[in-house]
């Protein structure tokens, strides 16, 4: 769900590669295809991984060091959208062996038998991981069958703290500072960014209006399109990574936004030295807490790399470095005394008890609710 995750290491390795593509599978595959998918996985496979992950958002020496233990060459591709994952998936034959899709996205993807079951026998890092993550996760993977937690994070509001708290005369704790119209057009000059995500966006504004986060009502997404309507003239882009370097450079002063990016944007300001200082709130109402799995596609043409790869990935050290490079969390309980202590104990990255409490999981929708959801996004973007 996450749309562009950016981070500290720009990922530049062998990004263009003619996969060998397994002629199977295809949009609407079922679980035993699969497993009979499985079965037949070669013996010994070529020493080859096909990676489609998140734009930065790995170590900088992961992949390599990877490549250098196992002799693995690893062919790494990136995407900044899970709409752009999906519609790979779905028309089968990706190429990909490991892919990293948000858990709300996998969820109705392994109902269409898209991944297939993770051999937990060749995992045995997951002794590894925290257990409340993977009790979270299961609401969206049954038993944690096909998947394993990479990161998680938060979605809420990125700011400049000078110019926010000026322009409203109050720090900001409610989805209202950007939801409500008033509010909205006095950040309007300093500029103000939305994610480009109708599930998420959709979720946040119905815990915004007392709704159920997860509501697939079409009384209650009129009320949620009525409201984005009335706040559309004051925003100035949607986009799911432009506000990073945008709230870090004071182009904009407020942006929704991915928890880790907006973190990464209050880092690049100190950095710059531009006395700037970006804050990060999760509102009052709530907010979605996501996952972003790893997973193998049910075609996937080296399963047996990509377990290899996964473990590597759920060693506590290797696990730390990704955080630490793109101020996310992991779901690996291990790692914790090999994350920096910046990383470690920011509330923003790790959050207190009293926020999670507050944390709500963005579900997967009905196909039919998500044409929906997808016109009214459409009529908000254009604003007609």
């Amino acid at each position: 769900m996450r749309s562009m995750r950016p981070g500290i290491y720009r990922t530049a390795i062998a990004t263009t590669v003619a996969f060998a593509l397994a002629a199977v599978a295809g949009c609407g595959k079922k679980e035993e295809g699969s497993e009979a998918i499985q079965a037949q996985a070669p013996a010994a496979e070529e020493k080859v991984l096909n990676v489609y992950n998140w734009s930065d958002y790995i170590g900088e020496d992961t992949v390599g060091n990877f490549q250098k233990e196992t002799g693995i060459k690893v062919n790494y591709d990136v995407f900044d959208s899970n709409e752009l994952l999906e519609g790979k998936l779905s028309a089968g034959g990706s190429g990909y062996d490991v892919v990293v899709p948000t858990a709300s996205f996998m969820e109705r993807q392994i109902k269409s038998g898209i991944f297939r079951k993770l051999d937990k026998s060749k995992l045995p890092n997951l002794q590894n991981m925290d257990k409340e993550i993977m009790d979270r996760v299961q609401l969206h993977d049954a038993d944690n069958a096909h998947s394993v937690n990479y990161m998680w994070g938060t979605t809420g509001i990125g700011y400049n703290k000078e110019k926010v708290e000026k322009a409203l005369g109050r720090p900001v704790d409610s989805w209202a500072a950007v939801f409500e119209p008033a509010n909205a057009k006095k950040l309007q000059q300093c500029g103000i960014a939305f994610l480009d995500s109708a599930s998420e966006m959709a979720t946040m504004m119905l815990a915004y209006l007392g709704k159920d986060p997860n509501s697939q009502s079409e009384t209650d997404l009129k009320a949620v399109e009525d409201k984005f309507m009335a706040v559309r003239p004051y925003v100035r882009y949607i986009h799911s990574s432009q506000y990073i370097n945008d709230l870090a450079n004071g182009e904009i002063c407020a942006a929704v936004g991915y928890s880790g990016d907006v973190l990464q944007a209050r880092d690049r300001a100190a950095e710059a030295k531009n006395n700037i200082e970006v804050s990060y709130a999760v509102p009052k109402e709530g907010t979605i807490i996501w996952f972003d799995m790893l997973a193998i596609p049910a075609d996937a043409p080296h399963p047996g790399n990509a377990h290899l790869f996964i473990d590597y990935l759920m060693r506590p050290e290797v696990i730390a470095a990704a955080s630490d490079a793109s101020n996310y969390a992991n779901g690996n309980a291990a790692s914790l005394e090999f994350v920096s202590d910046d990383v470690k104990n920011d509330p923003g990255v790790y959050p207190p008890a009293e926020v999670k409490a507050k944390l709500f999981p963005d579900l997967a929708e009905t196909e039919e609710y998500t044409r929906l959801l997808t016109r009214m996004w459409t009529r908000f973007k254009t604003g007609q």
